[in-house]
C-alpha cells in the first residue's frame, strides 16, 4: 500500500524502529543506517525483529564522507526518523534545517519521550515514566495497590510509534500535495494522553472516575482476569448488560441476588471475591470449553506461544515462525492485498554496496 515511499531510519531503540518497521510492513522502502562497525543495544539480538523488510546500510555520522552519503539519501528520500533526545542531530549537523535544505519536502520523524521541548525535554526517561506523567498509568493495577508497570505497547508502541507513523503519512501527504516538508515531534506523553481521549469520554457520562478502582473499567468484577486451578488464567469483560447476563447464565449464578447488581460499585470488592473462588476451582481449559461460542466475552489469557495455536489466531495467520523468529504478522489488512507474510530480517550492513551503487546511478 506504500509503494514508492521511501523512509529513511537513523539506527535507535523502541518506538522510532518499531514504526519504521510498520511502515516497510505496508510496503515503504525503509533504509536503516546502522552504525558503520556497531553491535545491537543491550538486549538486542543481531538479527532484529523490527528490522524486517528494511535495506540496511552501516555509516558513520561522525564522518564527512558518510555524511555526505547520508545527505544524498536524504535527497532520494519523503521521510527520515530519528529517535534522540533533542539537539543529538543538529550537532551531527543533520538536523530539519539541514536537511531541509538538501530536500525542502522532507518530512522529518522524531520521536522522543518528553518532546521536543518543555522542562523535561532533556532529561532521561522510559516508558512508565512519560505514561505516569501523562495520566496513562493510572489505572493500571487493582484497587489498593500501586499501578503496576504496563507492557511498553502502551508507551512506546502506541503513544509513540503509531502516532509517529501517523504523523509521518499525514506530513507525506501534505509534502505531495505541495505544502512543502515539516518536522514531526512524536512524544509518548503526547500519544499516551491523547489515547486517553477514550476514557475522558466516560468520565463525560460518570464511567470514569478519578479514584482508582471506581471506574467501569477498572473496578468491576466482570472486567479483569482471573486465576484458574491449574495456574492459568481467564479474561471476563461482560461490559454490557446482556453480555453479563450471558457470562452469569453459563456459570449458573443467572438467580444469584449476590450478582444481581452489575453496576453497584459498593457491591464489586464482595463480588470479585466471589468470582475468584468460583473460578479458581476449575483448570483453563474447563472455562475455555463452558464459553466457547458465547457472548459472555471470555476469553483465555495467553501467552504469544499459545496464542500462535489458538484457532482463530491460526485461522488469520496472526502469529509466523519465519526461520525460526517467532513474530507477528504485518497488521492490517487490505481487500486489496493478500495478507502478506512477514519480510526477511537483513543483517547489519547487508545492503551497503547496492546503495552505494545506486546512489551512483544518477
Amino acid at each position: 500500500m506504500l509503494e514508492g515511499l521511501r523512509v529513511l531510519e537513523i539506527e535507535g531503540l523502541g518506538p522510532a524502529p518499531f514504526a519504521c518497521m510498520m511502515l516497510a510492513d505496508l510496503g515503504a522502502d525503509v533504509i536503516v543506517i546502522h552504525r558503520k562497525n556497531g553491535r545491537p543495544a543491550p538486549g538486542m539480538p543481531d538479527r532484529s525483529i523490527i528490522d524486517r523488510g528494511k535495506r540496511s546500510i552501516e555509516l558513520d555520522l561522525k564522518s564527512t564522507e558518510d555524511i555526505a552519503i547520508l545527505r544524498k539519501l536524504v535527497s532520494r528520500s519523503e521521510a527520515l526518523i530519528e529517535g534522540f533526545r533533542p539537539g543529538v542531530m543538529e550537532r551531527l549537523g543533520l538536523g530539519p534545517e539541514d536537511l531541509s535544505a538538501v530536500n525542502p519536502d522532507l518530512v522529518y520523524g522524531r520521536m522522543t519521550g518528553w518532546g521536543q521541548s518543555g522542562p523535561r525535554a532533556q532529561t532521561a526517561g522510559h516508558d512508565l515514566n512519560y505514561l505516569s506523567l501523562s495520566g496513562a498509568a493510572w489505572y493500571s493495577g487493582n484497587p489498593g495497590e500501586p499501578p503496576f508497570t504496563p507492557p511498553t505497547l502502551v508507551g512506546d508502541i502506541g503513544g509513540g510509534a503509531l502516532y509517529l507513523v501517523t504523523g509521518i503519512l499525514a506530513g507525506v501527504m501534505a509534502a505531495r500535495a505541495g505544502r512543502g516538508g515539516t518536522v514531526v515531534d512524536a512524544a509518548i506523553v503526547d500519544g499516551s494522553a491523547h489515547m486517553m481521549n477514550l476514557l475522558m469520554a466516560l468520565a463525560q457520562t460518570g464511567g470514569l472516575s478519578m479514584t482508582r478502582g471506581q471506574s467501569l473499567l477498572d473496578g468491576p468484577h466482570w472486567s479483569r482476569c482471573y486465576a484458574c486451578s491449574d495456574g492459568g488464567y481467564i479474561s471476563v469483560q461482560c461490559l454490557e448488560p446482556k453480555f453479563y447476563a450471558e457470562f452469569l447464565a453459563r456459570l449458573g449464578l443467572g438467580d444469584d441476588p449476590d450478582f444481581a447488581s452489575q453496576f453497584e460499585r459498593s457491591a464489586w470488592p464482595r463480588q470479585t471475591a466471589l468470582l475468584a473462588g468460583i473460578i479458581a476451582r476449575e483448570p483453563r481449559a474447563h472455562w475455555q470449553a463452558l464459553f466457547e461460542g458465547s457472548d459472555a466475552c471470555v476469553a483465555p489469557t495467553l501467552n504469544p506461544l499459545e496464542s500462535m495455536a489458538e484457532p482463530h489466531m491460526t485461522a488469520r495467520g496472526v502469529w509466523q515462525d519465519i526461520d525460526g523468529v517467532l513474530q507477528a504478522a504485518p497488521a492490517p489488512r487490505f481487500s486489496t492485498r493478500p495478507q502478506t507474510t512477514a519480510r526477511k530480517i537483513p543483517a547489519r550492513g547487508a545492503h551497503t554496496d547496492a546503495i552505494l551503487d545506486w546512489l551512483k546511478t544518477e
